[in-house]
């Protein structure tokens, strides 16, 4: 069965699982993207599929520098695939997720990402 559904992906609770979510240069506009992404996580089932444009560099910490490959690595050891050419993250199931980051806030004067358009960071802080 197909079935659409329309919400804040930061606040919107599912009534089940989901065989396949795709996020298509959605993520680019979301202040806390590392929580929309272990949230969407938890959605999957056990067999599903998840896939979005995912920009890393759009991932700060809070003096504005790139966790870098420190992030990729930590979205890989949390069941995440991350391809940097194509700027896309993926997963296959479902898992809880933990990343080691506070979210601090969004910076919506970032200016334009990959896409050309104007798009929003995400300020972190990693945890010790």
């Amino acid at each position: 069965m197909l079935r659409l559904v329309s919400g804040s992906v930061a606040e919107w609770v599912p009534d089940g699982r989901f065989d396949l979510i795709t996020c298509v240069h959605g993520l680019h506009y979301v202040g806390d993207k590392l929580g929309v992404l272990r949230r969407i996580a938890s959605w999957l089932t056990a067999q599903g599929r998840f896939v979005a444009n995912f920009d890393a560099r759009s991932v700060r910490c809070e003096d504005g520098t790139s966790p870098g490959r420190r992030l990729t690595a930590q979205l890989r050891a949390q069941g995440f695939a991350y391809d940097s050419v194509r700027r896309r993250v993926s997963r296959h199931g479902y898992g809880q997720v933990r990343f080691p980051y506070r979210y601090l806030g969004a910076d919506d004067q970032a200016g334009p990402n990959y896409t050309g358009q104007a798009a929003v960071d995400s300020l972190y802080q990693p945890l010790r």
